[in-house]
């Protein structure tokens, strides 16, 4: 998911204050924080079920939104979201922005290299999306020869499109700078189908009255991780206790039911 290559761009950002968590009693200093008494993250608040805004326009939810609020909760520290363009949003940790990521970042090789991430804490898979009653025959990456497939921008799925180009597949792509575009043009039928992964695949079809259908989806080879700046390996350290503590007490897999109807993340840490 979000497999996204790392860009120097201007850093669009709009700050969103979360709720504040008193975690054992009280707002705590931790030193290890950009803000005293907070945790900044970093967020492309426009990816569901992940993170996006509530029908009120302006209250962040979502998985990543919630498991950040509860990881802030552990460590005793308010949280704050801030909403950033995922072009600049590896940036905007290096320069200090926010404290780290939760933003349905996948650890990659070149990821680590360049950035400290967490423990994993969800897993992911890649899945082709039709609607309801096409006539396609589609139940292969390899079927989408020949047809319109839209998936969002510099993220695992486009990675993936390009390396069946590279075996020689041939289709026509339609790149949208957020998923839900893709869903909209393919509900609009200006798309055959759309690449993405399972966990906003799994989102959007959920509904009994959803005009969306996964017709493929390939096996979980991908983790999620939450990203800090490389070196800080105290609020790295952190961040794990978190994770750890809220797996262990149930709540990741509350989480993971309550979003996604099924458990998303013991896989994870197996």
């Amino acid at each position: 998911m979000k497999s996204k290559i790392i860009l120097i761009a201007v850093l669009i950002a709009a700050v969103i204050t979360g709720s504040a968590f008193a975690g054992g009693g009280g707002q705590k200093s931790t030193g290890i924080t950009i803000k005293d008494g907070t945790l900044m993250i970093g967020m492309e608040i426009g990816y569901p079920p992940m993170e996006y805004y509530d029908t009120d326009g302006k209250t962040p939810i979502g998985f990543d939104v919630a498991m950040g609020k509860a990881i802030a909760d552990k460590m005793g520290l308010k949280v704050e979201f801030v909403d950033t363009a995922w072009d600049g949003i590896f940036a905007g940790v290096d320069t200090g922005k926010y404290d780290c990521i939760m933003s349905s970042v996948t650890i990659t090789p070149e990821r680590l290299n360049a950035h400290n991430f967490s423990k994993p804490y969800i897993g992911n898979s890649m899945a082709i999306v039709l609607l309801k009653g096409s006539p396609l025959k589609v139940s292969s990456p390899q079927d989408l020869a020949g047809l319109g497939v839209s998936y969002q921008a510099e993220t695992t799925a486009k990675f993936m499109m390009a390396k069946l180009v590279e075996d020689g597949l041939r289709y026509t792509p339609y790149e949208y700078d957020k998923v839900m575009n893709c869903f909209d043009e393919l509900k609009l039928g200006r798309v055959d189908a759309i690449v993405t992964d399972s966990l906003v695949a799994v989102d959007y079809v959920a509904d009994p009255n959803s005009p969306y259908q996964i017709v493929w989806q390939g096996d979980a080879d991908e983790v999620f991780g939450v990203c800090m700046k490389k070196g800080n390996d105290a609020l790295t350290a952190a961040v794990d206790k978190a994770l750890d503590q809220l797996f262990a007490d149930g709540t990741m897999l509350k989480l993971s039911k309550e979003i996604f109807n099924i458990d998303m993340v013991s896989s994870a840490r197996k």
